[in-house]
């Protein structure tokens, strides 16, 4: 029997509705997708296209970036200026709706266990349904970017590098690694390692890829978190990540003006770098002064 693709037969089985999307006119619009179905509820990937993107004639870079909200809230709606910001430098970029931990998750966790772990089967899906619809999308699936903020940055290097945690409905033989990195102050903690599913320092190895990494300098995830894992990369001998630091900024000041399309320059610098991107942002850095410093 003919397989049905997987775009089609998502959207056959839920209807493409956007409960989830905030009503706000100024808010950009993706298409949005149904990635997989859990218990009758959707879980979904808006998409947004670069303008005239024809997928039949060419492929070009992905993007896929999780939410931030402490593993139990948050929405995608919070990448969505991102993602429209991307597509209009030439990417296919996603912003995802994924499972969050409930106070009944908290309380059904063994000795030992994170609830942050109920996030991430979601991540592996999503990263594998953008892999098996890449042809459709238009996507290069050998150029896939991950990435989110606070909690999403840290369910998407654990989604990308801890190769536990899948969902048995997923598709066999595709893998969730990718090619590179946009991370907003990931929330990386060192009670992580009670919990070795939900540690990344614990699935790091010499192989991570490249990304570019934007912190507030105020912000404890980068005191905390952040520095146990640059210390790791050193030592394994990884220098392919960057570091971009905002002095006096707290956690999550990427969400806020002028220091969202601050760090949206440096993530496009570092993506034009990689060949991932062409010619200079087109967005302007802020007449006042603000700016990112770079910490080796």
């Amino acid at each position: 029997m003919k397989k049905i693709p997987l775009i089609v037969l998502m959207a056959m089985v839920c209807p493409l509705a956007d409960a989830q999307r905030v009503d706000d006119e100024s808010i950009p619009k993706g298409k949005v997708y149904v990635y997989k179905q859990v218990d009758c509820v959707n879980r979904e990937m808006e998409i947004y296209f670069p303008e005239g993107h024809d997928a039949s004639k060419k492929t070009v870079p992905g993007i896929i970036l999780f939410h931030g909200g402490g593993w139990g809230g948050g929405n995608r709606v919070a990448f969505s200026y991102q993602c429209d910001y991307f597509a209009s430098r030439g990417m296919v970029a996603a912003t995802v709706t994924y499972r969050l931990r409930t106070k009944e998750d908290r309380a059904a966790m063994t000795d030992g266990q994170s609830s942050k772990r109920v996030c991430i089967p979601d991540v592996k899906s999503a990263i594998r349904w953008f892999k098996q619809n890449a042809q459709e999308l238009g996507v290069d699936p050998d150029r896939i970017v991950a990435g989110g903020g606070s909690a999403g940055g840290h369910i998407s290097l654990l989604g990308t590098n801890n190769p536990g945690l899948n969902d048995p409905n997923d598709p066999e033989g595709i893998d969730t690694s990718v090619a590179a990195y946009v991370l907003f102050n990931p929330a990386l903690s060192k009670s992580d390692a009670n919990d070795p599913e939900v540690d990344f320092l614990q699935h790091l190895k010499a192989d991570f890829g490249p990304a570019i990494v934007v912190f507030g300098s105020e912000d404890k995830w980068l005191i905390n978190g952040w520095t146990a894992a640059a210390a790791k990369m050193k030592s394994l001998g990884i220098t392919s990540v960057e570091m971009r630091i905002a002095e006096g900024q707290t956690h999550a000041f990427f969400n806020k003006q002028p220091w969202k399309d601050i760090t949206l320059i440096a993530a496009d610098e570092f993506l034009t770098k990689l060949g991932y991107l062409q010619g200079k942002p087109t967005l302007s850095m802020p007449k006042t002064g603000e700016a990112l410093s770079v910490k080796s």
